[in-house]
Parts: structure tokens; sequence; C-alpha cells
């Protein structure tokens, strides 16, 4: 079981769906998105004034689909960035001057989304 251990300033959550929060490419193979084992739990588990953007491949020709998947599921977000390339995602962003790190990278296996929890530290 891993734990983000996060301050409890606000946070930016940038996730991908495929692969990630639901069955990779199951909007096309199955018709319809399924949300993995935790996913839900774990998004419901994000702070409500954390902003939630969620960045994915899918065209654009999926956006009423996988907008009405999501909030059918009560899965909240701020922005959904479509159309972005299969290849990495990089964030880079500057560390305050505390030391506190302000960019994290998770990589989960693909299609396993489990034991990942959030721990907010009230000294950071």
């Amino acid at each position: 079981m891993d734990s983000l251990v996060l301050s409890s300033l606000g946070h930016t959550w940038i996730l991908d769906l495929d692969g990630t929060i639901v069955r990779h490419n199951g909007h096309k193979l199955d018709g319809n998105d399924t949300p993995l084992p935790g996913a839900l739990e774990f998004l419901k588990n994000i702070p409500d004034a954390d902003m939630v953007v969620f960045i994915t491949s899918r065209t654009t020709e999926y956006k009423q689909v996988t907008e009405r998947f999501l909030t059918e599921q009560g899965i909240r977000y701020d922005h959904i960035i479509y159309n972005a390339p299969f290849g990495e995602r990089i964030l880079v962003n500057d560390r305050k001057p505390s030391g506190l790190v302000t960019a994290l990278a998770v990589n989960v296996q693909r299609d396993r989304f489990e034991g990942l929890h959030i721990e907010i530290d009230e000294g950071l």
C-alpha cells in the first residue's frame, strides 16, 4: 500500500483516464468505460478544494461519451484535455523555498489501480 503524503495546501491532480482510472480502451472494446477497482474510491478522497484535470489521448470524438460517463459515475473534474500524444507526460514545477516538492509523479500498472492512498500532513 502506497501513500501520497501531501501538504495541506491546495493541489492540482493531473490524471490519465485509460488504463489508470478506467479499463484501457474499454470505451472502444466494450462500448463503454469500466472504472478500475479502487479508482472511484481514490477519486472521492481527493479534497473538494483541489483541482482535477484529466488528460487523455482520446480524440474529441469521444468527448460526449467520456464526460457523460464521468458525470454518471459522480467523478468530479475541472478540465479534460483531449488529443494528448501517446508518449510520456512531463510535469515541471518549482520547489518552494521551504523545500516542499511541488511536482510528484506516480506510475501505476496499466488497468490496475489499487493500494494508492492520500495522506495530508499538516506539517508540510
